[in-house]
């Protein structure tokens, strides 16, 4: 039984990781998909994979970052579409250095990707869910919206704003049966630590050396039950880490 069957869910970030695995999650259950990208080539590549599942798929590529090009998107996009699913997974982590010595370029990235491409995304999307009173969002946060860790200062902030914005989505739409929701992963073993250390292939194997970590299929599978639950559950927040973490600080390395 395909129990997302009749419904259409946007993914942002889906060319990679946490995003391609949902894509692949929702299309397995039956979801229509828009799958959103900054690279038209490998949304391309996406969808042409997902084609085994007889869903409906359309691409969308803009940068998140640039409010301009996503409100002009999203506004085409939801003219003549429903969106009954956003999945906010759009963003990243870069560098891990202490707040005196940061890349402020990096901040604003961050910044940009993280918590305005969220919202600008959101933004769009809220109102036809509140007009049809029906819809659900999640958002894809972190341990590090949770607890600060050395070195993650503007990273953390940021992921402290998602789990801040989920708590105030929910907040601003309650009376309505639109649904909110924050997934906020541990270590997950994703291009997520090749991306923070700028392409550094062995510093980026490093962080999961001595244990096995989380994969993105783990997160898409967390995403689908969340998102399977009956009408009147709303699982507004999860965390979720490998066995081996306990938490930033406590990781159990073999040897």
């Amino acid at each position: 039984m395909k129990s997302l069957a009749g419904k259409r869910a946007f993914v942002s970030g889906a060319t990679s990781g946490i995003g391609e695995a949902c894509a692949h999650r929702l299309a397995e259950a039956g979801a229509d998909l828009v799958l959103h990208g900054r690279d038209p080539a490998k949304l391309e590549t996406l969808k042409s994979a997902l084609s085994e599942y007889g869903v409906v798929i359309d691409t969308l590529s803009f940068d998140v970052r640039d409010r301009q090009a996503a409100e002009a998107a999203m506004h085409a996009l939801l003219e003549d579409t429903v969106i009954d699913i956003l999945v906010n997974n759009a963003g990243l982590a870069l560098g891990l250095s202490p707040v005196d010595a940061g890349d402020v370029d990096q901040w604003e990235e961050m910044i940009d990707a993280n918590i305005k491409g969220l919202l600008y995304v959101s933004r769009a999307v809220i109102p036809q869910m509140r007009s049809r009173n029906c819809g659900h969002i999640l958002n894809i946060g972190s341990i590090a919206g949770k607890m600060t860790y050395p070195g993650g200062n503007v990273y953390c902030a940021t992921k402290s704003a998602v789990h801040a914005l989920t708590e105030a989505m929910n907040i601003d739409l309650a009376g309505t049966a639109v649904r909110v929701g924050n997934i906020a992963p541990g270590a997950v073993e994703t291009n997520f630590s090749t991306t923070r250390f700028s392409g550094d292939k062995a510093q980026a194997d490093a962080v999961y050396e001595g244990y096995e970590p989380l994969y993105a299929d783990d997160i898409a599978d967390l995403a689908l039950y969340i998102l399977q639950a009956p009408q009147h559950v709303n699982i507004q927040d999860v965390l979720i880490m490998p066995t081996a973490q306990r938490n930033p600080y406590v990781l159990s390395r073999n040897g």
